[in-house]
Formats: structure tokens, sequence, C-alpha cells
């Protein structure tokens, strides 16, 4: 975080008064801890970016160069319904739709969209813990199979082999 901070602000002031591009950054152990949980900031250094209604997580590199690079490719105005003219017409047709629906309806239907991205994170989860046991268990068992070895006589092997006259013979 202490690294990428002086590119972080060159880049913010890069962008500042920019009336369609935003470089900001927000104190989630804060006054902005509430808005850091509502975008799903789990860990920090965290950029987010794209519509405020739907950001997204950035998977880029963390220096100037590239920043600054995504930052000017993508921090721009997108299809969403305050810009319906970026939009083509399948995403037209959606924003329509979803502009048609019952307050109540729309509501169920993100809650069952979010319930899917919390269910694949569980399941991912209780997938990565399965391969942290099964981890565990192969080293303890490694480590079990290693201290069988040692203690059936390898070193004391090793040290008779070392400490026994060299055999062959000294004749041409």
């Amino acid at each position: 975080c202490k690294k990428m901070k002086p590119d972080w602000d060159k880049l913010a002031e890069k962008f500042a008064g920019s009336a369609t591009q935003l470089v900001a950054d927000v104190d989630c152990t804060t006054e902005g801890k509430p808005l850091c949980d509502a975008n799903g900031v789990r860990g920090y250094p965290t950029i987010k970016w794209g519509d405020p209604a739907d950001l997204q997580d950035y998977q880029g590199g963390r220096d100037y160069d590239a920043l600054e690079k995504f930052a000017t490719e993508n921090l721009k105005p997108v299809c969403s319904p305050k810009n319906i003219d970026l939009c083509d017409d399948d995403k037209k047709a959606d924003i329509k739709k979803f502009l048609e629906m019952a307050p109540a309806d729309l509501d169920a239907l993100i809650a069952a969209e979010e319930q899917k991205l919390e269910d694949a994170e569980a399941s991912f989860k209780d997938e990565v813990q399965k391969l942290q046991d099964k981890y565990q268990a192969l080293s303890t068992e490694k480590d079990e199979k290693i201290a069988a070895v040692k203690a059936s006589g390898l070193g004391l092997m090793k040290s008779v082999k070392a400490s026994a006259p060299a055999s062959g013979s000294d004749e041409l």
C-alpha cells in the first residue's frame, strides 16, 4: 500500500478536475468502512473501477505507468441507465426490461444474483480448505516417513560407511 501511494497520488492529480473520471482513495479503516463494506473490499489496497453502482475489481499492474494506461483507456462514461446512448441494442433492451420491473421483483432478482456470488465464494473457500487439509495430511505423512527412515538407522549406516577404511588395493 505504501509503495503504491506515490503513484496513486500522481494518478489522482493527473485526473483531478475531470468531469467524467475520478481517481480517489478511501480509508476503509475509518469513515470509509461502510462504503468499503458495501463494495466488497476485503484487503488493502483494493482498486475498484467502473460505474459507481457496479464497481469492478482492478486486476492490472500497480505502478504508475500501468495505472495511468488503464485509467486513460477505461475510465470513461460507460453504458448505464444514465448513459443509455452509449449502450448497444442488447444492453438497451436489458435496461428497459429492468426499468419496467416492479421494484420488489428487481430486488429479488438482484438478491438471487448476489446469492450466486456468495455461493461461488463459499464453494471456493470450502474447496481451498479441503486442499489445505489434504496438504496438511500429506505433510504430516511425509514427516512421519522421514522420521521412520531416520529411526531405522540411516544415520548410523552413513556413519559406519564414512568411518570404514577405503576398500581396494594400493598394488599396481
